[in-house]
Order: C-alpha cells, then structure tokens, then sequence
C-alpha cells in the first residue's frame, strides 16, 4: 500500500538522529563541501556501502546488522518513507530516536534525490553499491530516468572506489536486460549475473530479501540479480 504523505515530513527528518543533514554533516570550509563521513560514524575507516532508493529499509537494515564492521546508508527522496523506516525501527528496538541512533551507530539514512549523489559524496569515498528493484520507468522515452542508465552508471563511477561494486535486483525483465546492455557500454565490467536468483545457489547465498522481493517472489515472479565491478 502506498505510503501517504506525511504532513512536514521533510523538516521532521532535519531532526531525526538517524537521518544525515547534508549541509550540517558537510566540510562546509571547503569549496563544493563533501559529506564529512569522520562526523557521522565512530568508525569512519569502516567500509562505506550505499542503498539507493532504500524503501522502508529492510534490506540495509538487515545488513547493517550483520555486518558490523561495515558503515551504511540509506538513501530515499520520500521523507515520509524515511520517517517509517525509522518508526519501524523505534518499535523493534523499543527505543526512541536518540537511542536508536546510538545503538545502530553503523547505519545512517540520506533525504534526497539520487541525482545529487556525486554533489554529496567525496570522489573514492564508496565502497560498494546496492541497487534493488529501483522503478522500471517502463517507457521509451523515460529510460535516462532507469538507475542503470549509463547517465547514473557515470556518477556511480565519480564516488566509487576502484575496483568497488554494483549489485541490482529486480524482477523486471526488460529493466534487467536493459541493466545488461548499460553495463556493457560503462565503464564497469560485469562480473556475474542470474535470471533466477533464488534457484541460483551462488548468487543466492546470504541473499537478504527486500520487501519488494518478498512480495513478488510470493506472486511467482523470477527475481533477476547482476554483479558489476568498476
């Protein structure tokens, strides 16, 4: 069901703990300031790793739980999907806002439209990045919209370290052989990929399930996963 719209969702989200303000969180005595990552993590030589249209934060969060060691954000432009993914959260862990972000001191959550990644995040400063089941944008003239598109395959490029990688899922076929044709044209080499995730016993293990997965595997839809290396 669609989430309807919070009313001041998105100056409530300026002070919420979990959720990075861009401009305060930035080297704001630098020229073009970047997002200062030391001020947001206790742990900022961690490994950065990236979800791009987080949704209401399942998978990141399940991730972030697992791996510890690892620093996380979410990145969302609904305020009011971010708003929901951390109530969800205040309720599991039964902690107010304050707390929660000190408890889960690995995962942050960005407000904003993923155009402006390259604007935020320093040149080399990403790890890895996870792309699940981002919108089809099913029409022709539409598909410069697709996060796979080579327009966003190129600002990937800007923020990623070398050798860092692109995982997509999606159960859209003509979304993933579109993904394909893009990866071949970029400057990422793809390294893996399934049309058949969960029937794919490599590609399949430790997989975590978004809620969009879970959904459509209910239905009986194939769920298609590429892994791409820069």
């Amino acid at each position: 069901m669609r989430l309807r719209h919070k009313k001041n969702a998105e100056v409530d989200i300026l002070n919420t703990p979990l959720c990075i303000n861009i401009e305060k969180a930035s080297q704001s005595d630098i020229k073009n300031a970047k997002l200062d990552i030391e001020s947001i993590f206790p742990n900022p030589s961690n490994p950065l790793h990236l979800e791009l249209g987080m949704g209401k934060g399942k998978f990141i969060t399940a991730l972030s739980k697992l791996n510890p060691n690892i620093n996380y954000i979410g990145i969302e432009k609904s305020a009011t999907i971010v708003l929901k993914a951390i109530s969800d959260l205040n309720k599991k862990y039964n902690l107010p806002d304050d707390k929660l972000a000190m408890t889960l001191t690995n995962l942050r959550f960005i407000c904003t439209n993923i155009e402006t990644l390259d604007t935020i995040f320093k040149k080399n400063s990403v790890d890895k990045i996870y792309l699940n089941f981002s919108d089809p944008w099913p029409k022709k003239r539409h598909e410069v919209r697709r996060l796979t598109h080579t327009k966003f395959l190129s600002q990937y490029e800007q923020i990623l370290k070398p050798d860092s990688l692109l995982e997509f899922k999606t159960d859209n076929l003509d979304l993933f052989n579109f993904s394909l044709e893009q990866i071949k044209n970029s400057s990422f080499k793809l390294l893996e990929f399934t049309y058949d995730l969960h029937n794919d016993s490599k590609l399949n293990e430790g997989n975590i399930m978004t809620e969009y997965e879970e959904k459509f595997s209910k239905k009986g839809n194939k769920i298609c996963k590429l892994v791409a290396k820069l």
